[in-house]
């Protein structure tokens, strides 16, 4: 196991069902094998379901915490995977709201792939930035003010002194993790 991001507190936030299984177990695993201490928190706690291609449920995972009561102060980074049930239900979530505007005020990472852009939107955080997502999120960014959208498997923007990476789908998985790395140890 790496050791390169030893201290660093990563904090992936999902609903309890629809999310995409790659989306959340690979960036888990991958910041782990970095030296980094991983939490996952779901809206309600407690079990998550995964699925497959957005629509065949795949297993369940137990989450660590609820959304509630984390706060950006606790963690480095935020990670948002994708999955549209996963992302419409989240985006909708005033504490996942909250969040993603509160690691952008306190200058943190911020990365999202997939549908999960779409939570940056509802947090009001993506005006003036250009972005990547899975291609039917790129008109809802487009429509609420980003600079631009790409299709590129990683985009990191700067962001008014916070980090925003943004990635469009599980191929792209290998970037966006590396991404977020370089990151973490550049923070």
């Amino acid at each position: 196991m790496s050791t390169e991001l030893n201290g660093k507190k990563v904090l992936i936030i999902t609903a309890n069902t629809g999310i995409e299984r790659d989306e959340l177990l690979k960036p888990l695993q991958a910041l782990k094998d970095m030296g980094a201490t991983v939490t996952h928190a779901t809206i309600e706690g407690g079990a998550a379901q995964l699925f497959l291609h957005d629509t065949d449920k795949d297993s369940s995972v137990t989450s660590d915490s609820k959304l509630a009561g984390l706060t950006a102060s606790q963690f480095d980074a935020l990670v948002i995977p994708g999955g549209t049930v996963n992302a419409d239900t989240l985006r909708q979530d005033s504490d996942a709201q909250r969040l993603v505007s509160e690691f952008a005020k306190a200058g943190k990472t911020v990365a999202a792939i997939c549908h999960g852009p779409w939570l940056l939107i509802d947090a009001g955080v993506i005006e003036g930035k250009t972005l990547t997502s899975y291609p039917s999120v790129r008109t809802d960014l487009l429509n609420a003010k980003a600079a631009g959208w790409v299709d590129t498997e990683v985009k990191q923007c700067p962001a008014n002194g916070w980090t925003l990476i943004t990635s469009r789908t599980p191929d792209d998985l290998p970037a966006f993790n590396e991404a977020i790395g370089k990151s973490l140890i550049a923070a």
